[in-house]
């Protein structure tokens, strides 16, 4: 008994406990697309951002090269899903040796005419000029990801930007989910367009 009257005197609550005051709770916020995951708060902010990073990858010190990397990925599969429909559809370059070819077809003709390495070489070019813009970005001072500094409708200047920017990085996600799919429908299948 004397031990419960101890413990019980020997407890001091906080100041704001003993004075009627609730302190404030603080809960995190939750991701938009995955309610039951708490949203990732450096991501915020982001266009496009739904809040949802599980792995936490958002919180590298590599988080513009991420954002470029699926910007540039995005656009890559927007104009690839429109070139391997336009292919199968009968739109060809007028070039002997790609007469007759599916866009399945046509990787191995390119690769064995090496077409397919200047192809390479003409993606590599950029990159390697640009590579001292993305170092700068890494280190926090220079370009804004995705930002290619090509912009002749002045869409920047745009009160609807930001919601350009956010269907670009929806329609890029969706184009590479898009391509993914079709490349590989096409090669079950073996058909073209529309690949069933």
């Amino acid at each position: 008994m004397l031990a419960l009257s101890v413990a019980a005197l020997a407890y001091n609550a906080p100041l704001s406990a003993r004075a009627g005051v609730r302190p404030a709770v603080s809960m995190m916020a939750k991701s938009q697309s995955v309610p039951m995951v708490e949203a990732n708060p450096v991501i915020a902010g982001l266009p496009a951002s739904v809040g949802f990073d599980p792995l936490m990858l958002a919180n590298a010190q590599t988080l513009p090269w991420m954002i470029e990397a699926e910007l540039k990925h995005g656009r890559v599969c927007m104009l690839a899903v429109l070139g391997w429909v336009a292919v199968d559809l009968g739109f060809h370059f007028p070039v002997d040796h790609f007469q007759g070819l599916t866009s399945l077809t046509a990787h191995d003709a390119t690769v064995k005419s090496g077409d397919m390495f200047r192809l390479f070489l003409f993606a590599a070019l950029p990159e390697t000029l640009a590579f001292g813009k993305t170092v700068e970005m890494l280190m926090g001072n220079g370009k804004v990801p995705g930002d290619l500094g090509f912009d002749p409708l002045h869409f920047k200047g745009s009160p609807d930007y930001v919601k350009l920017q956010v269907n670009e990085i929806k329609n890029g996600r969706l184009a590479m989910l898009a391509f993914s799919g079709i490349v590989t429908q096409a090669a079950l299948t073996g058909k073209g367009f529309p690949y069933f």
